[in-house]
């Protein structure tokens, strides 16, 4: 039982996991009223439109039998052909029937639910041999409103069939000493429409049933904040942990990147906010390569391997802001420096052939 106020708690709406779970297990809401009452209408349709020719093959398939029983008495045929013509005759009268109502079944409950194969619904469940859940389901909200629909139901088909058979009243009296085709099509004429008035009116209530159902399971799912920031956690991890991992990622990122200063051919600064680490090898990149970058500790951490590898430092806060905006480790320099990298770079070049030159 859930304790006391938790309905209250539960605010916010299901999440998507929380719908897919709920799906997986078979947790759909699906509204039967609308079921039946769409087979009803169904149902209903067939007869009227076929009704002429299923009492024709009524007729034939009665006299038929009523042909063979004068035939069993001689002993002609047995009971079994008999019993096998009924049968047959009954398959033919109802097949038009059962197949609009099966058609109709599966099409409204694919349309509400969807496909979804589930066989948790089939396995043994305790709690409903529990005279204490049973007591409850009997009192609960939906038995409650299960219970309203119903008398609604009984009184608006009441009604409607009082109203409906006393208007057609007059007409019925005047087929007294009438030819009986004559009463049967009236009857016929009245029961088709008999049926789709109480038909038309169990669509409306199953309707406002669905709707209903709809609510209540939307209203079961929700979720207290809670529920939901368990989920977060138990779906994407814990956020502690994720930002553990996070730092771990980028400190190894950094370690892989101060690796590879020292193949740099010269470092561009901000001359201390910035460091901008480019290497430049025309036979495998028409353009020099940021290998690598950083602000603050790391721009410092830079420049010291690069002081310590003997790779030249050019102050330029020009091009290291733009550097550093637009460029990744691994990029290309934009196009808009090549003028000014190629000309420090050729500073860097003869600074480097001059100290070789003195060595």
């Amino acid at each position: 039982m859930a304790p006391f106020g938790a309905e209250k708690d539960k605010t916010e709406d299901p999440t998507p996991h929380r719908l897919r779970e709920a799906r997986r297990k078979g947790q759909v809401f699906r509204s039967v009223e609308l079921v039946s009452s769409v087979n009803l209408i169904a149902v209903l349709a067939v007869l009227i439109s076929l009704g002429p020719r299923i009492l024709g093959e009524a007729e034939t398939v009665f006299t038929g039998i009523y042909g063979y029983l004068g035939a069993c008495q001689k002993k002609e045929l047995a009971a079994g052909q008999i019993l096998l013509q009924g049968a047959s005759g009954y398959l033919k009268l109802t097949a038009p029937l059962f197949a609009a109502a099966l058609i109709a079944g599966v099409a409204v409950n694919l349309a509400q639910v969807g496909f979804n194969a589930n066989s948790s619904r089939l396995a043994p469940q305790l709690d409903r041999i529990n005279p204490a859940q049973g007591f409850k389901r009997i009192f609960s909200q939906r038995s409650l409103f299960e219970l309203a629909k119903a008398i609604v139901k009984i009184i608006i088909v009441s009604a409607v069939t009082y109203f409906y058979v006393r208007d057609q009243l007059p007409e019925a009296l005047l087929l007294l000493n009438q030819d009986a085709s004559r009463s049967a099509g009236l009857i016929w004429r009245v029961m088709g429409g008999l049926g789709m008035r109480v038909g038309s009116l169990f669509v409306v209530l199953a309707i406002l049933d669905y709707l209903f159902q709809r609510h209540e399971h939307w209203k079961s799912l929700r979720m207290s904040r809670r529920e939901v920031k368990d989920e977060l956690k138990h779906l994407e991890g814990d956020p502690l942990i994720l930002s553990m991992l996070r730092g771990k990622q980028r400190a190894l990122a950094q370690q892989r990147m101060m690796q590879e200063v020292p193949t740099a051919d010269m470092v561009i600064t901000n001359p201390t906010a910035i460091a901008i680490a480019l290497r430049y090898d025309a036979e495998s990149n028409p353009a020099p390569l940021v290998v690598a970058k950083g602000a603050g500790i790391v721009a410092q951490k830079i420049r010291e391997i690069a002081e310590r590898e003997g790779i030249l430092l050019v102050e330029n806060p020009g091009a290291a802001r733009l550097l550093w905006k637009t460029t990744e480790i691994g990029e290309e320099i934009p196009v808009e420096l090549y003028q000014a990298v190629a000309e420090m770079l050729a500073l860097v070049y003869r600074i480097r052939d001059g100290k070789g030159g003195e060595q």
